[in-house]
Parts: structure tokens; sequence; C-alpha cells
């Protein structure tokens, strides 16, 4: 099931939702009850083993756990 990050336009909460159903729902911010919700583009999980360290990027607060290589504009979205 698809996990999809949505960011409130009124209080610029943050939160993931579990979608259950292709059909997208109209979301309702869990902290100020607004509907104004935009859906993030979000980066996907990827599996990797322990013996293998990713690429980081030199400003990342995850250090080499985030495997990202490079974060647009400086600053890390895996922070």
């Amino acid at each position: 099931m698809p996990i999809f990050e949505y960011r409130c336009e009124q209080c610029g909460h943050v939160m993931e939702v579990l979608q259950t159903s292709r059909k997208a729902t109209k979301q309702t911010c869990a902290k100020c009850g607004s509907t104004n919700m935009k859906k993030l583009l979000s980066a996907f999980a990827v599996g990797q083993s322990k013996a293998s360290s990713g690429p980081a990027c030199d400003s990342c607060a995850a250090g080499p756990a985030c495997g990202m290589g490079s974060c647009p504009g400086g600053t890390c979205p895996m922070a």
C-alpha cells in the first residue's frame, strides 16, 4: 500500500497518509483540521545492505544513511 506525504497549506504541518485505495481522497490536516492539503513529491525507500554504503552529501544531517548523493539547494530533504 502506498504512503503519501501531504503538507497543510494553512499551518505547514507535514503528515504521511497510508492510502488503501487507488481513489484519491480529500485529506484533512491532523494539526489544524484544514482541508487545504498539498501532495508532496517524496523519495521512495530502497533497501540496502549494511555492507555497502551509498554516497552521501556533505551537508546532509543523515550522513551516510542518506543515500541521496546530493541535496538540491544544499539542504537535505531527508533530514
